[in-house]
């Protein structure tokens, strides 16, 4: 594809950083590439990964929602409550220049509910709720299932974090606390929906797409290193 340098308002560069991404490496890098994008100095540009299991608060996060067992927590400044990011889940972190935060989170839950449709799984937004869900039947008792979620920040004009969209990853994770602070819901995957393996490898070139549509952009690849050296 094309290079483009700075401010190009059609581009959209994707940096993808890999597996076992330690949460502080991505977040760190994402205060750069926030700088420098909200500098003018580079396009919007998401990165993309699979973190090492960590467990992350937003600023909306309740003492009680913590694990009680002592498991550490990393402190994040972004909107949201407490959730787990690790393998198996794809995670994006789309740094871009935005007029609308409203319009953007449903932007990004549109591209989740895009990629579970292209893997045959219907996902739906719930009022009330962030992210995207897999509807429940009260006959069966069976409970509304959270296969992604959105956490957000803007500052300049230009947004940090992202989404996270589960894909094969284990869903006990989730047993130590509260997701997102909804009580009384499930966590599932596109793995556990459609009853076969879906590994995050498989579904980044379809995000990638489907994230570039949902925000108008045209898709580059750029390598970290060549990030590194704008």
């Amino acid at each position: 594809m094309r290079p483009i340098q700075g401010d190009d308002p059609h581009a959209l560069a994707i940096v993808r950083l890999g597996v076992d991404v330690p949460y502080e490496q991505a977040w760190s890098l994402q205060r750069w590439v926030h700088g420098k994008r909200a500098a003018g100095e580079l396009t919007d540009t998401v990165l993309i990964l699979e973190h090492a299991p960590v467990y992350t608060a937003g600023k909306r996060t309740a003492p009680h929602e913590r694990p009680s067992d002592g498991t550490p927590v990393v402190d994040v400044d972004r909107g949201g409550r407490l959730t787990w990011h690790g393998p198996g889940q794809l995670v994006a972190y789309p740094i871009v220049a935005i007029t609308d935060v409203v319009a953007y989170a449903c932007a990004l839950e549109e591209t989740m509910i895009q990629v579970c449709a292209d893997f045959g799984v219907t996902a739906r937004r719930v009022r009330g709720r962030g992210g995207v869900w897999a509807a429940g039947d009260p006959v069966l008792g069976l409970p509304d299932r959270q296969l992604g979620a959105v956490g957000l920040r803007v500052s300049r004009g230009v947004t940090m974090h992202g989404f996270a969209l589960n894909c094969a990853n284990d869903p006990r994770w989730f047993n130590r606390i509260t997701p997102c602070g909804i009580p009384g819901v499930g966590v599932s995957s596109l793995s556990a929906e459609t009853g076969r393996r879906i590994v995050v490898e498989e579904v980044m070139p379809i995000a990638e797409k489907r994230l570039a549509e949902a925000l108008g952009r045209e898709l580059f690849d750029l390598h970290e290193e060549d990030l590194l050296r704008r």
